[in-house]
Formats: structure tokens, C-alpha cells, sequence
């Protein structure tokens, strides 16, 4: 969660001109998406708008969580997201094993794990402790209101495109091949494996609490649907169920970081600058050349900001702050370019790599993790640097 969100805080009643505007822009994005790519990606963007409200109804980020079990020990969030990966390795594994669902054929996330990997996520993590927020929970606060973040959106999708630019170097590197733990252990004991480091990763974070004293108690608060907030537990449900159902209708998983590398190419080529002769692009000309209602990975990142907006209408808390210090905006922009480079290089972000690699039973949704939490480490440590808290 980036800690500049006001979506769980001093709620009030709805803002009817937020609620309205969103709605109408939710309905004009999929009179879009339907003309341009027709229904199924429509319902695409409803399940990114769902997913925006979830994430900021239920608070649910990963800069935040982290950052507590780093900090202070607490890992309500961390459990949070075991069960998340939980409910969704047990809703793909079949269907990946299958190779179908519902009929069609879907595929998922998986990549090498070496030294672009390794490098990639550290650097990610590094960003996620200085932009305030991951990938989900960049777009989520923008949506939300915070200016801030919009800061570190920009500069996310610049380093993304920079990223982009040194492929071919970090793919020369040194890496092992893609292991899918679906294909080469089998349903049964890739699903067991799992659940088993999910389990134990959770009585990891029990037992770090009891250490420090036992987890902290939390007032018990009525929770609203439409207005919020949500059990963080209830989100990470939600955020499962929402990625099978974008299986379901895109055919692979849920990814964010993608859009942010295109919005960025398609800028440098309209002001030209000759991102079509790099190796990466010159691979990928028909996405430069494609309307971005077309791209899969756009429409739902537009989906999740209109969601959060959304969400923050209904909740009444959409309320931008207009004046940054320059401290604060300093770290946006260098935790937003480390966010964009360092998800190029690592194949994927908090979402694609790590989310939907290891639901799609990826080896290197778990290496992203490790190498991202030693990020998020360093990261912890280098915030009062500018003027943030490291709690």
C-alpha cells in the first residue's frame, strides 16, 4: 500500500460529482474497448474497474506490508497475500494443467530466473520503499487522489521505456531456463508445494510477531460494500477471483507493468524518438501500432484508475493535496524510475511476476520475491533520506 492513500481513513459520505464523473468515464472506456476490440475486452475493463475498487476498499498493497514485517514485525499484510496466492494457485493450477478454461486455451507467466531477474526485482523493491507504492498500488492511489503518486506513475513509465532500451544486454546475461512447477511436478505435488510455503511463510510471520510481542489488536469496524473499508482478507480474495476471471477472459494472467512500457513507447514515437529501431520494439511493432483500447494490459490499468476512483467517490475521501515538498516529489520520481527499469528487467512487477508467476506455478514468481524483499529492505532504510519514516 503507498502510504500517501486516504482510502482507509476518515471516511465520510459519498461524493455524488466523484462518483458521477467516474461513472461516466467508466461507461465511456467501455464504449471504447467494445467498439475497438469487441464485449470480451470490455468486460476486461470491468474486472480491471473491480480490481481497482478492491484494492483501495480493502487498503490491499504490498510497499506497506512489507515494509511492517521489515520494520516493526507485523504481518497481517504478508498473510494477506498468502492467502491471496492461496485461493488463485488453487483456481489456476488446474486450468493450466488443463491448458483450457472454460473452452479456451490460457497459458501462463512464466520466465527465466538469472541475473536480470535478480537485478531487476532488487531494484523494484528498492522503488517500491521510495515511489510509496507497487505497481497495483501506484495505480490505485493515483485513482485515489494522491498527486503524489501521479509523480511516480510518470517516472514508472519512463524507466519502463529506458528499460526497454537495455533488454538485449540483461538477456545476454546469464540465466537458468523457465521451470514450470505445474509441468514438471504435476498438479498434485506443484499444488501441495505451494500451499506449503504459503503455510509456512504465515507461521513465519506468527512467529516473528510473538517475538515482539503479539500481533497488534485492531478495533473491530462494520464494513460496507460499496462505501468500504473492506477486511484486508476480503481484498485478497476479491484480487484471486478477479485474476482468474481475467484467465478466463484474456487467456494468461493478470499483468500491469507491460502497459506502462507501451504508453511510454508510443510517447517517444509520436514526439521521435526512434524507439522502433530498438531490439525490443522492432519485435513489438504491431502493439506501437495498435490503438490502446486493443492492448489487454492498458485497458485494465485505465480500468483500475477509474475503479479506485470510484471507490474514493463512494467512500467520500477524494481529496488530491496539491502541495508537495521537494523531498517528497524527489523520491517519486527516483522510486518510480527504479520501479519501471527494474520490472523490465525482472519480466513482471508485484502483479506479473510475483502474483500471477507463482499462481501461473512459475519458479521465478518465488525468486522475484526474494530478491524484491531484499529491495524493500534496503529500501526501508534509505526513506528518511527523504524525509519519510521507515515504519
Amino acid at each position: 500500500m503507498a502510504t500517501t492513500v486516504t482510502g482507509a481513513m476518515a471516511r465520510s459520505g459519498p461524493d455524488l460529482r466523484v462518483v458521477g464523473g467516474a461513472l461516466v468515464l467508466g461507461l465511456a472506456g467501455a464504449a471504447m474497448a467494445l467498439q475497438a476490440a469487441g464485449p470480451r475486452m470490455a468486460a476486461l475493463l470491468l474486472v480491471g474497474l473491480l480490481l481497482g475498487i478492491s484494492l483501495y476498499h480493502a487498503s490491499f498493497g504490498f510497499t506497506y506490508a512489507w515494509r511492517r514485517f521489515l520494520v516493526e514485525g507485523e504481518g497481517r499484510g504478508l498473510r494477506a497475500q498468502m492467502l491471496m496466492l492461496a485461493v488463485a494457485v488453487l483456481l489456476f493450477f488446474p486450468a493450466l494443467d488443463a491448458g483450457q478454461l472454460f473452452g479456451r486455451p490460457v497459458g501462463g507467466f512464466v520466465a527465466p530466473i538469472g541475473v536480470s531477474l535478480a537485478v531487476g526485482a532488487f531494484l523494484f523493491g528498492v522503488g517500491m520503499q521510495l515511489g510509496g507504492g507497487c505497481a497495483s498500488g501506484t495505480l490505485f492511489t493515483v485513482g485515489g487522489g494522491s498527486t503524489r503518486m501521479v509523480v511516480t506513475l510518470a517516472f514508472f513509465v519512463l524507466g519502463s521505456v529506458i528499460g526497454t532500451a537495455h533488454m538485449p544486454f540483461w538477456l545476454a546475461q546469464p540465466a537458468l531456463p523457465p521451470v514450470s512447477l505445474v509441468r514438471e511436478l504435476g498438479l498434485v505435488p506443484a499444488l501441495a508445494l505451494n500451499l506449503a510455503l504459503f503455510g509456512a511463510i504465515v507461521l513465519l510471520t506468527l512467529v516473528v510477531e510473538r517475538r515482539r510481542g503479539g500481533p497488534e489488536r485492531l478495533p473491530r469496524r462494520r464494513w460496507d460494500l460499496l462505501r468500504g473499508p473492506w477486511p484486508i482478507l476480503a481484498g485478497a480474495v476479491a484480487l484471486a477471483l478477479l485474476n482468474y476471471a481475467t484467465l478466463a477472459l484474456a487467456g494468461r494472467p493478470w499483468g500491469i507493468t507491460w502497459g506502462f512500457a507501451l504508453w511510454g513507447a508510443k510517447l517517444f514515437d509520436a514526439i521521435g524518438i526512434s524507439v522502433r529501431e530498438w531490439p525490443y520494439w522492432a519485435a513489438r511493432a504491431g502493439a506501437l501500432d495498435a490503438p490502446v483500447w486493443r492492448d489487454v494490459t492498458s485497458v485494465m490499468n485505465l480500468g483500475i484508475i477509474l475503479g479506485a476512483f470510484l471507490a474514493a467517490g463512494l467512500a467520500g475521501a477524494f481529496r488530491p493535496v496539491w502541495r508537495l515538498p521537494a523531498r517528497a516529489l524527489l523520491s517519486a520520481a527516483i522510486g518510480g524510475l527504479l520501479l519501471g527499469y527494474g520490472a523490465r528487467l525482472a519480466f513482471g512487477c508485484n502483479i506479473g511476476a510475483f502474483f500471477s508467476g507463482i499462481a501461473s506455478g512459475s519458479l521465478h514468481g518465488w525468486a522475484w520475491m526474494v530478491f524484491a524483499f531484499a529491495g524493500n529492505w534496503l529500501g526501508t532504510r534509505l526513506r528518511p533520506l527523504f524525509g519519510m519514516s521507515r515504519g
